[in-house]
């Protein structure tokens, strides 16, 4: 079992910035990628960005690219989500989350292990 705790959401004017963090516990040897999602009011979980453990490689939503930037220290068991030139169409509950598996990791349904949620505000 993999234990994620997020931390870092909160409300900034657009234009601003905050960080992210995940910090992982349990069984995190198993661990192949790891990824933060987002879910607004009224819309689908959304895919934001991933990295997998192993490389340091990454990926990004076009919405976010050149904005986001997601790293990991291995030391600390920890995955950062940087999120510069914050938009208010970045508001939403934040999610990190874990997979064991190497396929389909685009897909939320992939990812074994959820963190609680942290929210983004974004105002005009």
């Amino acid at each position: 079992q993999v234990q994620l705790v997020e931390s870092g959401g909160g409300s900034v004017q657009a234009g601003g910035s905050l960080r992210l963090s995940c910090a992982a516990s349990g069984s995190t040897y198993s661990i192949r990628s790891m990824g933060w999602f987002r879910q607004a009011p009224g819309k689908e979980r959304e895919g934001v960005a991933r990295i997998y453990t192993r490389t340091s490689s990454t990926y990004y939503t076009d919405s976010v690219k050149g904005r986001f930037t997601i790293s990991q220290n291995n030391a600390k068991n920890t995955m950062y989500l940087q999120m510069n030139s914050l938009k208010p169409e970045d508001t939403a509950s934040y999610y990190c989350a874990a997979t064991t598996s190497s396929w389909s990791l685009d897909l939320a349904e992939t990812y074994n292990y959820w963190g609680q949620g942290t929210q983004v505000t974004v105002s005009s």
